[in-house]
């Protein structure tokens, strides 16, 4: 069957501001970027071709791995194949290298199959990428709104974010047009946001306690050290084990140093802004364009990257390296500059034969320059996995997962209300745990509620992202499945896709454009009553029904 296919589901939405709001430079320049990413978008719908796809191009964003849906019966059945050999081949180099050269030409077939359907889904997938810039450009003019000219309350700038986004989503999914849709009143989203109110605050207890995943390897190897050295140990040595083992997860550094490395930080964010901000009157060509992600970093993932790469405490004189390789790793800065040949008239007094003065035109040529300036965020909480050791990871889970014991070091960033909030918790009910496959993946998984998220870690060690997370449960909890570490998106190819209406516990959940990339990005396990557990920041069980998950929702799949 074929459909004509609407690319980005409800468009990005055109924010309009009172004049007063706009007098405001931060909320102007804000409302200004937000409507020149949803020009963007429209431009990038203007390409999409007038013709049908099949339901099934339609549907599904082209794999990471160029995997052709269809070929995957195929391609498992090789991949089975491949690993057996693998086994076997470990010490005779002439098996191995043909045995890479076999995977390598299968691969490429793989490749050729899917680059058809690729090209085909190019406008599409470009039209997907400039409604979630025209998204996150729309977002944050509102949050600036919020923070402008909303009423004074006590909730966090997190919580305040976190309803702007519910609000938004909300009525982008309800497809509303025109004026109504236009007036996503940020006042009124402020105003919902005001009427909740905020947290108490945590006393140091409570912190523990609700961080308690983060302390547990720490405080079973203090708890066993005690036993092994006493078997009769009092209270008291096994207190001081505890103890000891707050004390390892505490941020080793002086405050005077760690404040200092993270105003170097922002200091050098400043830097950045400010050259941004006054290219034009710094450069000089023809015409620009500027492409910029926004300039912020998380305070705590850097002092913990910093103690984790030192192997403990440090002094700013100590990182000073450290915060500039971090810092590139962070930004890359991309400016292109191309060069037009153009013709401009220019007119020129001649005398004529005649003896008399004519004026000529002729066209001049002249170079026409355009640069293109192109700022990516690549977020530092993604950078740890390629510059630290397994051991320099683990501790790095470790401070996040405890925030150095400091919640109080950054109290003011917009950071630390993430961290510091309770997350959800939920009871499954015993008629669903009588399903063993399902019993036994909950046994497992549920060892590690409240670790944090580690961007691309993989094991209790290192703490998890989501597909690790999903990947170690599925390896681990005694089913007889081995799939190795996959990516969501690989992990929806190893599955049986299943109905919302006929997912069970034990499935999968997938989701699609939860950050700025196409294709399947989140996972997470369905535990029924319309609740998963996954690895959010940290991990724990959350409500389907709300507008975020609902709007990024792609599908349930149940493990082959």
């Amino acid at each position: 069957a074929a459909k004509e296919v609407n690319p980005v589901g409800k468009r990005a939405i055109q924010l309009q501001f009172t004049e007063e709001e706009l007098s405001d430079p931060v909320v102007k320049k804000a409302a200004k970027k937000a409507a020149t990413k949803v020009k963007k978008l429209e431009k990038a719908e203007a390409k999409i071709p007038k013709k049908t796809l099949s339901f099934e191009e339609s549907r599904k964003p082209v794999s990471k791995l160029t995997h052709a849906a269809k070929d995957m019966p195929v391609n498992v059945a090789s991949a089975n194949a491949h690993r057996a050999v693998r086994e076997t081949e470990q010490d005779n180099v002439g098996v191995e290298s043909a045995h890479r050269a076999e995977e390598a030409a299968e691969g490429g077939v793989r490749v050729a199959q899917s680059s058809r359907r690729s090209q085909k889904l190019r406008p599409y997938r470009n039209a997907a990428r400039a409604e979630a810039k025209a998204d996150r450009a729309n977002l944050k003019a509102l949050n600036k709104q919020a923070d402008r000219f909303g009423p004074a309350h006590s909730r966090s700038h997190h919580q305040q974010k976190k309803a702007i986004q519910r609000e938004y989503a909300a009525v982008k999914r309800a497809g509303r047009a025109g004026a109504s849709t236009q007036s996503v009143a940020a006042s009124s989203i402020t105003q919902r946001a005001a009427e909740q109110t905020a947290s108490t605050g945590r006393r140091a207890m409570e912190f523990i306690r609700r961080h308690k995943k983060g302390f547990a390897i720490l405080l079973a190897a203090a708890l066993i050290a005690a036993l092994l050295l006493n078997t009769l140990s009092s209270c008291s040595v096994l207190m001081e084990g505890a103890v000891s083992a707050i004390g390892m997860s505490t941020y080793p550094s002086s405050d005077e140093d760690m404040l200092a490395a993270e105003a170097t930080y922002a200091g050098m964010e400043a830097e950045l802004q400010s050259y941004l901000d006054n290219y034009e009157s710094t450069h000089d060509y023809d015409e620009y364009h500027f492409d910029l992600e926004d300039i912020e970093h998380d305070p705590y993932v850097l002092i913990s990257m910093l103690t984790a790469l030192h192997g403990g405490a440090w002094t700013i004189d100590e990182v000073q390296s450290d915060l500039q390789m971090l810092f590139d790793k962070q930004y890359i800065l991309t400016e292109d500059v191309t060069t037009e040949t153009r013709y401009r008239t220019e007119t020129t007094t001649e005398i004529g034969e005649d003896g008399e003065e004519v004026e000529v035109e002729t066209q001049v040529p002249y170079d026409y320059t355009i640069c293109t300036v192109t700022l990516d965020n690549f977020n530092l909480s993604h950078v740890p996995i390629y510059v630290m050791s397994e051991d320099q990871l683990s501790m790095y889970a470790m401070y996040m997962g405890t925030l150095g014991n400091r919640p109080d070091l950054f109290a003011d960033s917009a950071y630390v209300s993430k961290y510091r909030g309770e997350y959800d918790t939920y009871e499954i009910p015993p008629e669903a745990l009588s399903d063993q496959r399902f019993a036994n993946m909950m046994a497992e998984a549920t060892k590690y509620i409240g670790y944090p998220y580690v961007w691309g870690g993989s094991s209790p060690s290192t703490s998890f992202d989501c597909s690790g997370f999903v990947s170690w449960v599925i390896n681990n909890c005694g089913n007889g499945w081995n799939v190795g570490r996959l990516g969501a998106d690989s992990l929806y190819y190893i599955c049986t896709p299943v109905s919302a209406a006929n997912a069970k516990p034990g499935d999968l959940v997938f989701f699609e454009r939860t950050y700025d990339e196409t294709g399947i990005t989140h996972v997470g396990i369905y535990v029924g009553n319309n609740t998963m557990l996954h690895c959010g920041d940290p991990i724990q069980y959350a409500d389907l029904s709300g507008s975020y998950w609902q709007s990024h929702l792609y599908g349930y799949g149940r493990i082959r």
